[in-house]
């Protein structure tokens, strides 16, 4: 059988079996050339020009052991792998971090080369903090956008954080790159230019709703309380007190717009445009902030 014959038998076997995706890919053919080329020792990119080569029976049958455990365990590929991607860029995972898919990683690098987040950003930029960090994946790209910002990157997760060591020194950004433990931003130090969170936002109803896939990843990582926005109301309640005048503050909040405005009436943010279109990210300046919380 073929690689592309291969792969595509695994994918209906992976839509047969109703797993979820989300975590790297959208889609069975997607997931099963993953989990197929990493199996066979094979670079991702390697499926167009390796299409019509014939598999062996062996290799067919450690692919196809791959596909089952996924299926039966129902664990995201990427911690069946230990690795994923994010704008191009490969990390580390485990079930220690959630995996990495900010839609903040594409504000900070887009096909140009360039930030989105250029226009609100100065010369001055310098000091960025990368609250919640999770595995580091943000820190890491902020840094590599951005080659002459040094970035804090912390979480309240000693395994996150972990997590987080093996990433940055992986990129050899450890001169740049501090990780550090922070209950939100009660022990970081600043002030800093800019903060980009991806915090745990998910409300109560939806965590209850979550595909197995999500529940194998940490719940401190995912839940945000009954509407979603319980961390999210300390976030923007402190974060003043830790930027500089100019300073902008980057916030995903995933499918909680609705809860967001919700609970900041009177906030004036910008929604940034991904992938996912207006409503995940949203970009609020430090006197934005300081006018809200005075009202």
């Amino acid at each position: 059988m073929t690689l592309i014959d291969f792969i595509t038998a695994q994918a209906a076997r992976l839509k047969q079996a109703g797993v979820s995706f989300g975590h790297g890919t959208t889609n069975a053919f997607d997931e099963s050339a993953w989990l197929v080329l990493w199996a066979l020792g094979m670079e991702l990119d390697a499926l167009e020009a390796q299409a019509r080569r014939e598999l062996s029976a062996d290799e067919q049958a450690k692919a196809q052991a791959l596909i089952s455990q996924r299926i039966e365990s129902r664990q995201p590929a990427a911690y069946l792998t230990h690795e994923a991607w994010l704008q191009n860029v490969p990390f580390y995972v485990d079930e220690r971090v959630i995996v990495p898919r900010s839609f903040i990683a594409e504000l900070l690098v887009d096909a140009e080369g360039s930030g989105t987040l250029d226009a609100w950003l100065s010369d001055q930029t310098r000091r960025v903090l990368d609250l919640c960090t999770g595995n580091g994946s943000l820190a890491v790209i902020a840094a590599m956008a951005y080659p002459e910002i040094v970035v804090d990157a912390s979480d309240i997760s000693d395994d996150a954080l972990a997590v987080a060591r093996i990433n940055v020194e992986k990129h050899r950004l450890a001169k740049r790159i501090s990780v550090l433990k922070s209950d939100l931003l009660a022990d970081v130090h600043g002030p800093y230019d800019l903060i980009l969170c991806n915090p745990p936002y998910v409300n109560s109803q939806s965590m209850d709703a979550l595909p197995p896939e999500f529940r194998h990843e940490p719940r401190i990582a995912l839940a945000g309380g009954d509407d979603g926005m319980d961390l999210i109301r300390t976030i923007l309640r402190d974060a003043p007190r830790q930027m500089s005048n100019d300073a902008v503050l980057v916030l995903e909040i995933g499918h909680e717009r609705a809860h967001f405005e919700h609970a900041f009436r009177r906030l004036e943010v910008a929604w940034l445009e991904t992938s996912a279109g207006e409503d995940e990210v949203l970009l609020v300046t430090r006197d934005a902030l300081a006018r809200w919380s005075r009202a």
